[in-house]
């Protein structure tokens, strides 16, 4: 079984973090080369991320920024979601599918009322532009690749949505406050300031609400987006260090991607290009819910989409992983009695749950079965299936094929 698809390690010196000058920041590796992985204490930051609010340093994804006012009714043909109703000040997510159904790009979506915000994998941007770019036509659209200019961060916690509008969606003017620290309700529909309400959860049937994430335009122009994991922050490069600054006087802590990785994984979230391959389906690491609409017209690879949600079983599953003792070597394959049976795509140490990884693995692997597995040097590592965390265990109940059919 082939290993997860490896993303392309992002070269360009304009969308280096300024936060690796940071004492004690250690840079990732691969696709995340150019942000930190932590600054000296990855469990300790791990711990803050759950107690908190810790801000991580996304800022090596990609962003594309589409503009014109034929942008929703296009991204609803060309992707897997239901975006033409999508409202303003609303984010979604949705995929680039294959002719054959296969995941290409894996895209997460804000709108303001003039523009959709893309942010994707690091080093995707040029592969997904000249597929927009394609597909435009003579329809109103400009899509433009904004990475040199806008960067991600993402602040999780229990206290994120808190210290993100004390910083950021706070009135200007405390002064215009109403009496007792209340906000009126004219504030809060100012700008600068908006509540930031939970994400909406997927419907019954297993099709997202379309446009579930809350959105938010900051006084100083930051983007911010309600995401389930917390709050994601599209800001100006030139900024992201004073934002972080002021984030952390607000009480949260810096924490590299290692501890964003490890919650990731304990939440079984898949990651284009370390869970996926070149074969990958929605279906196989949980996407259905959160970035298909089963309901909508056609669009590319549609048609697997429906067929194997109407008449059988996606061939692997997404699985987390528990290591014996040590992390596993992202891409290493996962063995059972001897037989390949999958790949692994990342693994942590998580500060509670100790080592753990995401692996793909064929439907007929048994959830008790005995895994081995490498760890980065080449030796072997036992693994379980956690019992708990294998995705879409009851597969959406919304007649998908009923549109395929006419």
């Amino acid at each position: 079984m082939t290993a997860g698809s490896p993303l392309p390690s992002p070269t360009d010196p304009a969308t280096r973090s300024a936060l690796l000058g940071l004492p004690g920041a250690v840079p990732g590796t691969g696709p995340d080369a150019l942000v930190a992985a932590h600054y000296g204490d990855p469990l300790r930051e791990q711990r803050a991320m759950a107690t908190g609010a810790a801000v991580v340093d996304r800022s090596d994804r990609a962003v594309i920024r589409i503009a014109g006012p034929d942008r929703l009714s296009w991204l609803h043909s060309i992707t897997s979601q239901h975006l033409s109703g999508l409202g303003a000040m609303r984010g979604s997510e949705a995929l680039v599918l294959s002719p054959q159904g296969h995941v290409e790009h894996h895209l997460v979506l804000a709108d303001d009322g003039a523009a959709t915000w893309v942010d994707v994998e690091p080093g995707t941007a040029a592969g997904l532009l000249r597929y927009l770019e394609s597909m435009r036509f003579l329809l109103r659209v400009e899509p433009v690749d904004v990475s040199a200019d806008t960067a991600v961060l993402s602040v999780l916690g229990p206290a994120a949505a808190r210290t993100v509008a004390a910083v950021l969606l706070a009135p200007a003017d405390p002064a215009a406050s109403a009496p007792g620290g209340a906000t009126t309700d004219s504030q809060a529909d100012a700008p600068g300031r908006l509540d930031l309400p939970e994400p909406l959860s997927p419907e019954p049937t297993g099709a997202p609400v379309s446009g579930p994430y809350s959105v938010a335009r900051a006084a100083d122009g930051t983007l911010v987006r309600r995401m389930p994991y917390g709050v994601d922050l599209l800001v100006e490069r030139s900024a992201v260090a004073g934002t972080v600054e002021r984030l952390r006087a607000a009480g949260a802590v810096l924490a590299g991607l290692s501890a964003f990785e490890a919650e990731r994984i304990a939440a079984r979230r898949p990651r284009l290009g370390f869970e996926t391959d070149h074969r990958t389906i929605p279906h196989e690491v949980g996407w259905l819910t959160s970035a298909v609409h089963l309901d909508k017209g056609c669009y590319r690879g549609q048609e697997t989409v429906a067929r194997v949600h109407n008449l059988g079983r996606p061939p692997r599953r997404l699985v987390l992983l528990h290591l014996d003792g040590a992390v596993a070597a992202r891409g290493s394959a996962v063995t059972a009695g001897g037989r390949e049976v999958g790949f692994v795509g990342t693994a942590e140490t998580h500060a509670e749950l100790g080592p753990i990884a995401l692996a793909i693995v064929k439907r007929s692997v048994p959830a008790d079965a005995a895994l081995v597995v490498t760890d980065p040097d080449g030796a072997d590592l036992a693994a379980a299936i956690d019992p708990d965390g294998e995705v879409a265990v009851q597969a959406p109940q919304r007649p998908a094929g009923r549109l395929l059919r006419s």
